[in-house]
C-alpha cells in the first residue's frame, strides 16, 4: 500500500522506501514507451505494466494493483472515458488521463466527471524542449494524484434539492466572490456551482488550472447544470450577479473598475514570472484592489501554493477567504498553504461550502 507524504518528502531524492507504482494504458507502443522512460527519471515511480485498452487494463488494475494508472483517451476496444467510469465502479484510484490536444476535451471532461483526478496534454512534438515539459509536468503530476485520498476522487452527489437562495434581508456584505482551484477542480466545481441559484446577489469569478483549449467547453457544460449563467472570461466582459466567470487558460484574468458599479474583466500575459496562467494570485490581488473589503475568497482543491499571496492581499484590504477543508479536497495543497499561513478565516468541506459562501453573502 503506498504511503502518503508530503510534497518536500516526495521530492527529496534522500527519501529511503516510497515508490509509486504505476500502470500504463494506451494503444500506442510508441506512446507507451515514451510515457514508460519519463515516468522512470523519478527514482520515487515504478512502471509496473501495461495495457493496450481499457478491457485490458481492468483485469491488469485487478492483478496488479497499482498506486495510479495513466490512461490515453482514445484507444481500439474499450477507450478511456468506460475504462474510467468501469474502474472507479469497480475499486476507485487515481487515473490521470493523457490527452493528445483541445479536440478531446469533451472526452477529457467525461473522464473527469467519471472521477479521473487530473489530466495532461501529451508532447505535440519530439522537440527535446517540450519533452521535458512535459516530463516534469507528468512526474509531478504522477506524485501529486498519487497521494490523493480515494474517497474524494468523485464529489458527492449533488443533492436534488433546489439551488440555495440567498434570504432576504440587507445587501449583500460582498460585491464579488473569486475563486481558486485547480486538481480536482473540474468534479468539485460541478458539485458546488449548481447548488447557487439565480438570485446569488454578486459574480463569481474562478480560476481553474486548466491548458489552453478546454475552459470554454467546461464553461458550457458547467451552464447546461447551472441556475447562474457560466461564462468563460473575454476582453471588456461586464461582471453581473448571478454569473460565473471561468478564468480564460492561458491569460491571466484581471478586474477593472470603469464606473461606479461597473467592472469589466481584464485578459493579460504578464506577469510572466507566474506558474500557472491564469493565476489565482493574479486575481485575487486584482480582486482586492478593485472591491477592498468587499470580496470573498475561496481557495479549493489543488497541489501547489498559488492563491497564498493572493489570499493575503485580500485579508489586508479587509476582505473574508474561505479554505476547503482537508478531509474533501483531492490534493490538500493550495488550501494547506492558505491555512498554514493564518489568512484561512474557515475552513469548509466540499459539501458545505454553497451554503457557507451564501451565508455570509
Amino acid at each position: 500500500m503506498l504511503s502518503y507524504m508530503s510534497a518536500t518528502e516526495l521530492n527529496s531524492a534522500s527519501t529511503p522506501g516510497l515508490i509509486i507504482r504505476v500502470l500504463i494504458v494506451d494503444d500506442s507502443a510508441f506512446v507507451r514507451k515514451v510515457v514508460r522512460e519519463m515516468l522512470c527519471s523519478s527514482p520515487f515511480i515504478e512502471v509496473i505494466g501495461v495495457a493496450n485498452d481499457g478491457e485490458e487494463a481492468l483485469r491488469k488494475v485487478e492483478e496488479m494493483k497499482p498506486d495510479l494508472v495513466t490512461c490515453d483517451l482514445t484507444m481500439r476496444g474499450m477507450g478511456g472515458v468506460d475504462f474510467v467510469r468501469n474502474q472507479m465502479r469497480r475499486r476507485p484510484l487515481p487515473i490521470l488521463v493523457l490527452s493528445a490536444s483541445a479536440a478531446d476535451a469533451v472526452e477529457v471532461l467525461e473522464a473527469m466527471s467519471a472521477g479521473a483526478v487530473d489530466f495532461i496534454k501529451k508532447p505535440s512534438a519530439l522537440a527535446s524542449d517540450d519533452l521535458l515539459r512535459v516530463r516534469e509536468e507528468l512526474v509531478q503530476k504522477v506524485k501529486a494524484a498519487a497521494r490523493a485520498p480515494v474517497q474524494n476522487l468523485l464529489p458527492p452527489a449533488t443533492a436534488a434539492t433546489q439551488p440555495l437562495a440567498r434570504k432576504s434581508g440587507p445587501a449583500a456584505n460582498y460585491d464579488a466572490v473569486v475563486l481558486g482551484i485547480s486538481t480536482g477542480g473540474p468534479q468539485a466545481l460541478r458539485f458546488l456551482i449548481p447548488q447557487l441559484a439565480a438570485d446569488f446577489p454578486v459574480p463569481l469569478l474562478v480560476v481553474l488550472h486548466m491548458p489552453v483549449g478546454y475552459t470554454a467547453l467546461f464553461a458550457e457544460k458547467l451552464n447546461e447544470l447551472s441556475s447562474l449563467e457560466v461564462v468563460e472570461a473575454y476582453e471588456g466582459l461586464e461582471l453581473r450577479p448571478a454569473q460565473a466567470v471561468i478564468a480564460l487558460a492561458g491569460r491571466h484574468l484581471t478586474l477593472e473598475r470603469v464606473g461606479p458599479d461597473q467592472v469589466v474583466a481584464r485578459l493579460k500575459s504578464q506577469p510572466l514570472d507566474k506558474p500557472h496562467r491564469p493565476s489565482v494570485d493574479v486575481l485575487f490581488r486584482s480582486a482586492a484592489e478593485v472591491y477592498r473589503h468587499r470580496v470573498m475568497g475561496v481557495i479549493m482543491t489543488g497541489m501547489g501554493n498559488d492563491g497564498e499571496e493572493g489570499a493575503a492581499c485580500i485579508k489586508a484590504r479587509g476582505g473574508a477567504v474561505l479554505t476547503e477543508a482537508e478531509e474533501s479536497c483531492v490534493i490538500y495543497g493550495m488550501p494547506r498553504s492558505v491555512d498554514e499561513a493564518g489568512l484561512s478565516d474557515a475552513s469548509i468541506p466540499l459539501t458545505r461550502m454553497a451554503e457557507e459562501i451564501v451565508k455570509r453573502l
